[in-house]
Formats: structure tokens, sequence, C-alpha cells
């Protein structure tokens, strides 16, 4: 069996459910659903689809630095968002950190996320 190499970002939820924030198997990674929280477990950009799918991303950057990778193995991303009619909000950052990569993509509406001030949550898999 191959070995896997669990990391935590230590949100309340992880306990809770039983998720980590990152598992890395042999040359794969995969990042859960991350949300715009902050260092300090406070909502980045209440309100502002930009901001807060700046910040998911900033979140899965730092969980693969973690595991030794970057944005730059992310081969697919999923996208949850909670209004798909500000869809040019979300894609909008997610092409700031994206458009040389050009991952794999999905955007999807959801009728809620686990905080009503969250706007977006994305997840990724990578490959180094």
């Amino acid at each position: 069996m191959t070995d896997r190499e669990r990391i935590s970002s230590g949100a309340k939820w992880e306990s809770i459910v039983g998720y980590s924030r990152a598992v890395k198997v042999g040359n794969r990674i995969y990042v859960t659903g991350t949300t715009a929280l902050a260092d300090d477990g406070e909502i980045v950009g209440v309100g502002d689809a930009y901001e807060q799918a700046k910040q998911c991303i900033s979140n899965i950057g730092k969980a693969l630095k973690r595991l030794d990778a970057g944005l730059e193995h992310i081969v697919r991303t999923r996208m949850f968002v909670t209004d798909i009619s500000r869809w040019e909000e979300y894609g909008r950052a997610h092409g700031e950190f994206f458009r040389e990569i050009m991952p794999a993509t999905t955007m999807v509406e959801v009728k809620a996320l686990i905080d009503s001030r969250m706007l977006i949550e994305i997840e990724a898999d990578a490959e180094i």
C-alpha cells in the first residue's frame, strides 16, 4: 500500500467531519474543499466573491507548499459557488492564478456552504 501523508488546516470542522486539508498519495495530492478562511479562522471578503475566491486559492497554495508542491502542480479544480450569476468574479480570481497552468476546472452552483457568509469553496487535485 502506498504511504499517505496528511496535513491539517486546523479548521474546527476537520475533527468533527473527519477529514484532512490535503492528502498526498504517491505523486498525487488531493486538497479538500477550501474556503476563504484566514489564518485566524475568520472569513476573508465577506460579500466579495472575487476576494473569497482569491483566499481559497491562496489557502490551497499553502496546503500544497506543506507537501512540497505548488499551484503549478494542480491538474484539476472544482469550484462550488452559492451564486453562479457571479461566475465572472470567481473566474477572474481563478484566471489570475491559473491562466498559464490551465487545469481542468468545474464551477457548480450549490444551495449553501457550511457558513452562510461563504460564497465559494474550491477543491483541487495536483500531481508532482
